[in-house]
């Protein structure tokens, strides 16, 4: 029996670089950086006042005005992003049978606004003043749930959470239901609007954030030896995954093929990355092996990337330790270093990334890059974009517990 394929055939993003796949990847080509100063709350109290937050967002644009009300702002840009993806994969409930399409679209954090603005009013107002709209906003699957609503796809809708890992997670859990069959199609992807005192208040004290408040001009510096933590970011990605046998029959435009997924976990620390990257590289090897590959047949990762020193170096010994010494013909980068840690959500975008990569055949810089360190010794395409032609992409995401996911994207070839 042939296994078929699993193929994209919408994608839609708002994130730092822009409010489009579009506008996002030719920022992302042309090395844009998505940090400033925090204007979503006053961020005088705090040691960080910089973040990548998504500028010119304006939730009335991409939903009515009421349904803008009453959803956090991460709900707002899934739904944003959603509704890019679909009316470019052409997926409407008429026409396909909507029990058969799901929809996943993870968060790692969820309505933390709503959560702190029901526990304030709790705490000055009473009971009796928080809003009936308190639990739909903060709850982690919200976001999936009115995707399905909005749009009646009645087949599986949940949320995964891992963490840093939980958008490559929640593709690679559509990806699995599409490959035992239980759905045709599905919208799958991840939000986060994270950048909230609380948010960047509770990062700053695990030691992970960067402090160049005065000059950010040169942060985050992914594998550069004077990195000096991550900037935290915001946004959604979404694609449309489908069956190919289905996207054929409806006559889709498939933009690439999703060939293979793995997870693990290093059962090592809540917070640190298994120092030897150990349980990294076991998840490169596992999504190799799931689309049939060999390390030679990768032509380029994006990088999980934070800008902190575990990852970078872990991420580095992990990537080595999985593909040998054909890891050092393979470039690598982080575009984190443009779009900031988007949480759950960074991963999905990165996606997106790896499938423009390979249509386009140009790979988006590390940018921030100036002094190489010796722990990290492999390519990372320091600052500018490279036009090269590829056919295989890796995106790796780990996270916090232990959480190690990797997705693999194929260029498709009919």
């Amino acid at each position: 029996m042939v296994e078929e394929r699993i193929v994209i055939t919408g994608m839609g993003t708002v994130n730092p670089l822009g409010l489009s796949v579009a506008e996002s990847w030719r920022s992302a080509v042309n090395g844009v950086s998505g940090v400033g100063p925090i204007t979503l709350f006053d961020s005088s109290r705090l040691a960080v006042h910089i973040a990548c937050e998504v500028k010119g967002f304006q939730p009335e644009h991409f939903m009515e005005a009421k349904d803008a009300r009453r959803r956090d702002r991460f709900e707002q840009f899934a739904a944003a992003a959603a509704r890019e993806a679909i009316q470019q994969s052409g997926l409407q409930a008429d026409g396909i049978d909507p029990a058969r399409v799901g929809v996943v679209i993870s968060s790692a954090i969820g309505g933390i606004s709503a959560t702190k603005d029901s526990l304030l009013t709790l705490l000055n107002e009473g009971p009796r003043r928080i809003s009936p709209f308190a639990i739909p906003m903060l709850m982690s699957n919200g976001a999936a749930g009115m995707v399905s609503i909005d749009y009646g796809f009645r087949g599986p809708s949940l949320s995964v959470a891992s963490a840093c890992a939980s958008g490559v997670d929640g593709i690679g859990m559509a990806w699995m239901m599409l490959k035992a069959g239980a759905i045709d199609a599905a919208i799958a992807g991840a939000s986060e609007a994270t950048i909230t005192e609380i948010g960047v208040a509770t990062f700053d004290r695990v030691g992970a954030m960067s402090r160049r408040n005065e000059d950010y001009s040169m942060t985050p510096a992914p594998f550069d030896l004077n990195r000096d933590g991550l900037v935290m970011g915001e946004g959604a990605a979404v694609l449309v995954l489908e069956r190919e046998s289905h996207a054929r029959r409806r006559g889709a435009e498939i933009l690439a093929e999703l060939a293979g997924y793995a997870a693990t976990a290093d059962a090592y620390h809540i917070t640190a990355p298994a120092e030897d990257g150990s349980g990294g590289a076991a998840a490169i090897r596992n999504a190799l092996a799931s689309a049939h590959l060999n390390p030679e047949d990768v032509g380029y990762i994006n990088a999980h990337g934070t800008a902190t020193e575990l990852n970078d170096i872990s991420e580095t010994r992990a990537i080595k330790a999985a593909l040998g010494e054909q890891a050092y013909h393979i470039p690598v980068s982080s575009t984190k270093s443009m779009t900031g840690h988007m949480m759950g959500a960074t991963g999905a975008l990165e996606t997106i990334f790896c499938v423009q990569a390979v249509r386009e055949g140009c790979l988006p810089p590390t940018i921030h890059y100036q002094t190489p360190d010796p722990r990290c010794d492999l390519d990372y395409v320091p600052n500018q974009a490279r036009e090269v032609k590829v056919s295989v992409a890796l995106n790796n995401a780990f996270g916090f517990g232990g959480h190690n996911s990797v997705l693999v994207v194929r260029a498709y070839g009919g």
